[in-house]
């Protein structure tokens, strides 16, 4: 059963600006709010503890927000700034969780399925995640449910640190209003304006009734809220079951010790896949500082794998960028792209050779980490009879795609140019007959030896109708000069009378 663990800031827009500029926060018993502008009128974006004791609120027009606060202390709000805090607070929480998810603008939900047991059970990983927050200034409340609607609801209108148990969330949303359902305001104040005061009174209404009377969307709220309907997330992170974290008594910063945990954590996680036989392609190792900054780094692999030396033995020239900074608190790691691997002996014979693959894995996984994916690649075949697409950029070790091979009997250069290069000067019969004579950059080549035609055309059944025409077409010639060089040039276009040919070379045979 998946438990939501949703925190929510009822002045995170006050916080990010106390965070932004720390020497100029005002004090807490002084009224404040931060000013947006929507539709041409100043609105309160948020509003500070003193500034609610007042009965100041978000979303009040500033104009009454002064005359009913003369003294209100205001600064213009930040949204863009406040979405970026977010998101870097939502990368900070991957340390209680893999899946994190954004409920801007003031709040997360972290799915904590299988994790909170590491803390010793949810209410000790709650206190502890307060704790964290309230040290860097963050007031949140938080709560746990088995929905995202229930713990959202608890969060924002139930009791601070509230855990409903599992199957249990029902009677603790009983109590809140309606607008604990995440319903639109003229919804949530429709249904009160009704006497229905309690979600309790809500859920004990017919379902029919409820929905012709408030609409669907009410109905779908209060499904998700009981567990009845799912609700999807949109985590910022893909998640992903194959995770692993260590955490430390002390923190550390000593590239020895950061390149030791890295394999470590990685030895943990591979533990994992090897007995589940899975490898995976690609690792992202993460150090969360002690100011709640974290740092990541990602290797990949050519072939899956789960070699924890190896692996980390890539991860150790990427620990050379990582600013430790006062010190690594915690180190995660995530392994992507993860499919079924099996052991495989080839034979008893200890001294025979490794296969390809093996032996070229590790070099190509260095030079890949070193240079980047992009590249260490290979070309592979791609079923097309146009020479430039007859062939694509492939991962260095994937296995080579089903394609039917080239005719013998037309053979065609291994590499050919970016772009075909224009011939002049060229002596020709038309309009069958190769080139005689050609210049190409500077230098004139004279034919001696020449095979062809070979008509390729376009692809045109990718094409619109439109733009269709059989004058789309290449006559290819294999030709050798005076001196020995082999070259491969083509005559663009169908042979029309007075009209000059326009020749290309494409590529040269070695």
């Amino acid at each position: 059963m998946s438990r939501i663990l949703c925190a929510w800031s009822p002045i995170w827009a006050i916080a990010t600006w106390r965070r932004r500029n720390p020497t100029a926060a005002p004090p807490e018993a002084v009224p404040f709010a931060l000013l947006a502008t929507a539709r041409g009128v100043r609105k309160l974006a948020a509003v500070n503890e003193a500034g609610l004791k007042l009965g100041l609120r978000p979303d009040q027009k500033a104009t009454d927000a002064r005359a009913l606060v003369p003294d209100l202390a205001v600064a213009d709000a930040e949204p863009e700034t406040d979405a970026a805090a977010l998101a870097a607070l939502v990368d900070w929480c991957v340390r209680f969780s893999p899946a994190v998810a954004a409920d801007a603008p003031d709040g997360l939900f972290l799915d904590i399925s299988g994790a909170s047991h590491l803390w010793g059970g949810e209410r000790e990983m709650v206190a502890d995640f307060q704790a964290r927050l309230a040290a860097n200034g963050l007031p949140f409340r938080c709560a746990i449910a088995d929905t995202p609607g229930a713990a959202w609801a608890l969060a924002h209108y139930g009791s601070d640190g509230a855990i409903a148990p599992p199957g249990g969330q029902r009677d603790l949303i009983a109590p809140l209003p309606p607008a604990a359902l995440r319903l639109d305001p003229e919804a949530a104040a429709q249904i009160e304006r009704l006497g229905l005061k309690r979600l309790g009174q809500v859920m004990d209404l017919p379902r029919g009734p409820f929905a012709r009377r408030f609409g669907q969307p009410a109905l779908d709220r209060l499904d998700q809220a009981l567990g009845r309907t799912k609700e999807a997330l949109t985590f910022r992170r893909p998640p992903t079951p194959w995770f692993a974290r260590l955490a430390f008594f002390e923190p550390i910063s000593a590239p020895e010790d950061m390149a030791r945990v890295a394999h470590d954590v990685t030895a943990k996680l591979c533990a994992r896949l090897e007995a589940e036989g899975q490898g995976a392609r690609r690792f992202e190792l993460c150090f969360h500082r002690l100011d709640g900054k974290a740092l990541p780094v990602a290797v990949g692999l050519s072939l899956p794998g789960r070699d924890p030396g190896r692996i980390a033995k890539l991860f150790v020239p990427k620990l050379e960028v990582i600013d430790p900074g006062f010190g690594i608190e915690v180190v995660t790691l995530e392994a992507h792209e993860v499919e079924p691997t099996g052991g495989r002996q080839v034979t008893l014979d200890t001294r025979a050779q490794p296969s390809v693959e093996d032996g070229l894995a590790p070099l190509v996984d260095r030079l890949a980490n070193r240079l980047g994916e992009d590249r260490v690649w290979r070309a592979a075949p791609v079923e097309s009879h146009v020479p430039e697409l007859a062939a694509a950029r492939a991962r260095p070790l994937a296995p080579a795609p089903e394609a039917r091979p080239w005719d013998p009997e037309t053979p065609r250069p291994v590499r050919l140019f970016r772009r075909p290069e224009p011939l002049e000067g060229v002596i020709a019969l038309t309009p069958d007959d190769p080139p005689n004579q050609f210049r190409w950059r500077g230098r004139t080549h004279r034919v001696r030896r020449a095979e062809g035609p070979e008509r390729v055309g376009e692809e045109w059944w990718k094409r619109d109708i439109g733009e269709v025409s059989v004058t789309h077409v290449r006559d290819y010639y294999r030709v050798e000069d005076q001196d020995g060089a082999r070259f491969w040039v083509f005559r663009a276009g169908l042979y029309a009378p007075g009209q000059p040919a326009q020749w290309w070379l494409h590529g040269l045979f070695g």
